[in-house]
Order: C-alpha cells, then sequence, then structure tokens
C-alpha cells in the first residue's frame, strides 16, 4: 500500500504554486496525497522571509511534531525558505524533523523523500538554481482561480529583503512554457490566472534583454475561457508605458496593479536600496490612473525601517491620504539577520514600529470606506467564491479584490450561484470598506464597471 502524504505551505502565493509541484510531484513518484492531520508523511513548505512568517512555520512545526509524538501521523519533512535559509539549524533545534531539504530538491522531492524512509535523517541542500521553475501542480486553491508564477528569485537587493540569500537571483520562464501551463489551467476550468513573482515587471529582462511582460500578457489573452488576468507584485521602476497601454488596451486583464513601494520618503527609500521619493512616486499613481481608467492601486508599505523620523512617518503618512490607495497593506519593519539593513544604525524600538504601522492602517480604514461607499449605485462584476452561513449572504470578489489579500463583494441571489460563476452585483452599501448588494438576473443589459 501507497504511502500517504500530505503538505502544509505557508506564507505567499508563490510558496503555494511550489506546494502544490511538491504534492504533484510526490504522488507521480508513488505517494497517495491525504490530508496533513492524517497522513503517514507531512512535508511543511514553510516561510522564512520575515520574523512573523518564522514564527508560523515553527509553531507549525511543533505542532505537528505533537501530532507524531501522539502516531496521528508519521514522518515529518521541513521544506521551503526556512529550510533553505537554516539548514543547520533546523534539525539542531527541532529534533523531531526526519528531513529537511533546501529549495533547490524540489525536483527530486520524491527520491529525497524515498531515501529518507530507507536511511532515517536525511537533509538536502542543492544549488538554489536547481529549483525548477515549472512542472505538474496539484492546485490546492478553488479550481476557478490559480497562481501563475513567470520567475523566481529577485535581483533588487533591496536592504531589508531575505528574498536573495534565500531564493538567489532573478529567472524568467519561456513565454511558451507559461503560456503552455495557462492554456492546461483554463482547460481545466481556470476562468482567473494571477500572475506572479517577486517582481513580475522584471519578467524577461534576463532571457530576453528588455522588460517583456507586456508581450507575455498579450500572448495570453487570447487564451479561450480564460475571463480574467491579474498582475501581482509590480516593481515602481520597471512599470513602462507599454505595460500601461497593454493593460487599458485588453479587455480580459483587470485594471489593478498591486506595487509594493515600501516608503515615500527619498532618505528612506534610499537608505532602502530603492529609487524615488514622495514626488517621483505620486506622479507614477498619476501616470498609472491616467493610462488605465478605473484602475485599483494596491501597495505595502513598511513603517519603522532603521532611521526613520517623525518627519519621515509624516512625510509617508501624507503620501497615503494624497494618493488614496484603494488598497494598502503596512507592516512594522522586521530586522532580518543577513540582510544590510539588519546593521544600519538607527533601529527603532518595536512599540514604535508597530504605532506607525497601525496608524497608517487606521487612516486607510476611512480611504477604503470612502471608496466603498462611492461604489453604492454601481454594478460590479463578481466572481462567485462561496456562501456565508452566519451571515446569509453569498461572497466573491470583483475585478478590485485579488485574491488572499483582499476583501470580498457580500450579496443576496435569487438564484443560487454555482463557486466560480460570473454574476452581476448592484451595490447597496458598505460595511467595513467591503460592499454589500444584490445580484442582477441575467441579460438586463445593465453596464458593469468589469
Amino acid at each position: 500500500m501507497a504511502q500517504t502524504v500530505g503538505i502544509i505551505s505557508l506564507g505567499c502565493a508563490k510558496n503555494q504554486v511550489d506546494g502544490e509541484m511538491l504534492l504533484a510531484a510526490l504522488e507521480a513518484g508513488g505517494f497517495t496525497p491525504a490530508e496533513p492531520e492524517e497522513a503517514d508523511i507531512v512535508l511543511i513548505n514553510t516561510c522564512g522571509f520575515i520574523e512573523s512568517a518564522k514564527k508560523e512555520s515553527i509553531e507549525t512545526i511543533l505542532e505537528l511534531a505533537r501530532l507524531k509524538a501522539e502516531g496521528a501521523i508519521g514522518k515529518l519533512v521541513v521544506t521551503g525558505c526556512l529550510a533553505e535559509r537554516y539548514q543547520e539549524e533546523i534539525h539542531r533545534e527541532l529534533p523531531e524533523v526526519d528531513g529537511v531539504f533546501g529549495i533547490g530538491a524540489n525536483g527530486d522531492i520524491a527520491s529525497c523523500v524515498k531515501e529518507m524512509l530507507e536511511k532515517g535523517f536525511l537533509e538536502r541542500f542543492p544549488e538554489k538554481s536547481a529549483m525548477p521553475l515549472c512542472g505538474a501542480r496539484r492546485l490546492s486553491a478553488p479550481g476557478f482561480t490559480a497562481y501563475l508564477k513567470i520567475a523566481e528569485g529577485c535581483d533588487n537587493r533591496c536592504t531589508y529583503c531575505a528574498i536573495p540569500l534565500i531564493r538567489g537571483g532573478y529567472r524568467s520562464r519561456p513565454m511558451e512554457s507559461i503560456e503552455e501551463e495557462a492554456r492546461a489551467l483554463v482547460a481545466g476550468g481556470v476562468k482567473e490566472l494571477v500572475l506572479i513573482a517577486q517582481d513580475t515587471t522584471r519578467y524577461g529582462l534576463d532571457l530576453y534583454g528588455e522588460y517583456s511582460l507586456s508581450k507575455l500578457l498579450a500572448r495570453l489573452c487570447p487564451i479561450e475561457g480564460l475571463r480574467w488576468l491579474r498582475v501581482l507584485y509590480c516593481y515602481p521602476d520597471s512599470i513602462t508605458d507599454g505595460l500601461l497601454e497593454t493593460m487599458a488596451r485588453e479587455e480580459k486583464i483587470v485594471p489593478y496593479m498591486d506595487i509594493p513601494l515600501q516608503h515615500a520618503s527619498g532618505k528612506v527609500l534610499s537608505a532602502m536600496n530603492r529609487r524615488g521619493d514622495r514626488e517621483s512616486l505620486t506622479a507614477l499613481m498619476k501616470r498609472i490612473r491616467e493610462k488605465v481608467p478605473g484602475v485599483v492601486l494596491r501597495t505595502t508599505l513598511i513603517t519603522g525601517f532603521p532611521g526613520e523620523t517623525e518627519e519621515d512617518f509624516e512625510e509617508l503618512a501624507g503620501f497615503v491620504k494624497d494618493v488614496g490607495f484603494e488598497r494598502l497593506g503596512c507592516f512594522p519593519y522586521s530586522q532580518e539577520e543577513g540582510t544590510p539593513a539588519a546593521s544600519l544604525p538607527g533601529q527603532l524600538e518595536e512599540e514604535v514600529k508597530e504605532r506607525r504601522a497601525a496608524l497608517i492602517t487606521e487612516s486607510q480604514l476611512t480611504i477604503m470606506e470612502e471608496k466603498g461607499r462611492a461604489l453604492i449605485g454601481k454594478t460590479l462584476t463578481v466572481l462567485t467564491e462561496g456562501f456565508e452561513e452566519e451571515s446569509g449572504y453569498w461572497f466573491g470578489r470583483s475585478y478590485m479584490d485579488a485574491p488572499d489579500v483582499d476583501g470580498r463583494v457580500y450579496f443576496t441571489a435569487e438564484e443560487d450561484p454555482l463557486p466560480g460563476d460570473f454574476v452581476e452585483v448592484r451595490i447597496q452599501d458598505c460595511m467595513d470598506g467591503e460592499p454589500v448588494g444584490c445580484s442582477l438576473p441575467k441579460n438586463t443589459g445593465e453596464e458593469s464597471h468589469l
């Protein structure tokens, strides 16, 4: 009887894709997928990006170690970013672990696990570049939405970021490979493809000698059956006019851009090894909105970076209010060993970093409530995700909301939709920044906002 294997993937969407590839590779290698709590072997595909993610990974390992001690599961394997970053420490600090495999072992995961079962504790750390960029996947997300990773690693070298240490340099996938996977996903029922990489706008520079995201998007749009194409993680320096023109021209590309700006103070950005300042970033946001009608702008910010003064923070807070981002996340700076920023002078107290992040978040909630109320009376196309028993509402996402990170649209329906159905929803109210409405009968002719 084949041994069962379960996977828990933590962290970002890129890690989720890796986990789906790991599970498919294990299944192809003769293992039977199962729920992690009931499996003979459990892989924890960890995140090791910032302190909070590392804590979550360690807590998950400890919880599964408890289940192992109780006999609920058999073997415990650690993979992913935490395994790659802390190669020597994992087994020393967590002796309950039976295998530790770095990201370079992902393509050979089935043979690694088999060898572990034969020999006992095993660790493997091949070169990062051995990590496969693509492969068969066993989707963990709903079948109507799927992430599509177009590149691996990063070359931007932001001083606070450990990703280049963990994942290595930037490597783009060939367009042919991406298109082949996209077509297979859509043929399998996927209606929304979400393109991801550490920096999607850098795509193709290493392969084709030029920024090629716009060409890739134009190549994917003709796929029959694809309804939405969404792009995440755009680096501001690489947003070209060609990309914006393609987004505005192609109906399947949702007008949504996730641009992690991190800060607005020129001094802080320089210390982060990033370019720009409040004036130039404000101008960029204005240019995007002018070129892509109806675009939703999402950003991520860091407060409490070493040396950030009250004046720097006030500049950031003013920038947030002036631009009025539709979506925003703000996080206190995490001092990560091995990064240049970790040894910078002017490290701030956790209390200061967290207070500043909370103030930005509070300000953004007000902005989102205002923008949500501005939708009342309008109609949105919503991708149905499910039904919430407690509230009695159906819920889903409009083009304004990316999976896993943004909010929902709640609605009533005379005819029950199925998960994955697109419905037209007239917005009637807004609760905590999230629109609430009723679905419209089909073929009403009422114009929607995508």
